[in-house]
C-alpha cells in the first residue's frame, strides 16, 4: 500500500494527513464485466480525444473506488501527478484541503456524497472545479448516486458535476464474480479453481469487496498452512 501526505492548514493548526492508496487497486486486477466502457474512459483521459471530466457512481462495493485509485496508478505510470481524496475520510477537516489541489495533473474525489449539504464543503468544491479547468486539469469523482441525487444545495456546484461524463458503475452479475475472483487471485500467484471460486461466491458476501476481502484471508490461510486453497480446507477455515 502506497502513501501520500498531506498537509492541511487548520486555524491556528497545521495537520498532516495519511492518505493510503492500495498498490495493488489497478485496471490490470479489476474485472470490468459491464463496465469495460468506464476503463476505456478513464484511460482515454489522457489522449487529445479523452475527458477531463468524469464522475462515476454506483452502489457500495461496485469498485468505484478501485477505479479511483487505479486511474490514478495510470496517470502515474504515463508520468502525470495525481492525488486521490476519500471526502468520507476528509469531512471531518476544513474545505481548506482542496486548496492548491488543482496544481496536479489528476485529482480523483471519491465518496464525494460525504460533504455534500456542508456549504463550507460545497463551495471548496465549485471554486476546485473552476480553478481545474482554468488549468486544463483532470477531475475524476465518485459517488453513491448520480450528481443530481446526492444532496447538492449550491445550484452552481450542481453544474459543476455535470460537465463532463457521467457514468453508472454496473455491478457484476455472478459469473463475471467468479472471474473477477480468478482474475484477483491469479494476479496474487494464487492457484485457484472455478470450482473454488464458484464455492467461495455460493457461501461467501454478495458484494467484491467483501469477496476480495475474503480471498485475501484464505490466501494467507493456505499459506500459513502450507495447504493448497481447496473446498475441504475452506470449509475447515471458515466452518462452512
Amino acid at each position: 500500500m502506497t502513501q501520500e501526505n498531506m498537509a492541511i492548514v487548520e486555524p491556528q493548526q497545521q495537520l498532516t494527513l495519511s492518505v493510503a492508496i492500495r498498490d495493488d487497486a489497478r485496471f490490470a486486477n479489476y474485472y470490468a464485466g459491464p463496465n469495460e466502457q468506464v476503463v476505456h474512459e478513464l484511460q482515454r483521459q489522457w489522449t487529445t480525444h479523452g475527458e477531463p471530466f468524469i464522475f462515476l457512481w454506483g452502489a457500495n462495493g461496485v469498485g468505484c473506488s478501485h477505479l479511483l485509485q487505479a486511474a490514478c496508478h495510470y496517470a502515474e505510470g504515463l508520468g502525470h501527478q495525481s492525488v486521490y481524496l476519500p471526502l468520507d475520510e476528509l469531512a471531518e477537516y476544513s474545505s481548506a484541503v482542496l486548496d492548491s489541489m488543482e496544481q496536479l495533473p489528476l485529482v480523483a474525489l471519491d465518496n464525494i456524497q460525504a460533504v455534500t449539504g456542508n456549504p463550507e464543503w460545497e463551495e471548496a468544491l465549485f471554486h476546485l472545479f473552476n480553478r481545474i479547468r482554468d488549468r486544463q486539469g483532470h477531475l475524476l469523482i465518485a459517488a453513491d448516486n448520480s450528481p443530481k441525487s446526492i444532496g447538492v444545495n449550491l445550484p452552481d456546484l450542481v453544474s459543476r458535476l455535470t460537465w463532463g461524463m457521467t457514468y453508472q458503475v454496473e455491478p457484476l452479475e455472478d459469473e463475471d464474480k467468479v472471474q473477477a475472483l480468478l482474475l484477483r487471485a491469479k494476479r496474487r500467484g494464487l492457484n485457484m479453481g472455478d470450482d473454488v471460486a464458484r464455492f467461495i461466491l455460493t457461501r461467501g458476501p454478495r458484494d467484491m469487496q467483501g469477496l476480495f476481502d475474503l480471498l485475501d484471508k484464505l490466501d494467507q490461510a493456505s499459506l500459513s498452512a502450507q495447504r493448497k486453497l481447496t473446498i475441504p480446507f475452506i470449509k475447515t477455515e471458515l466452518d462452512w
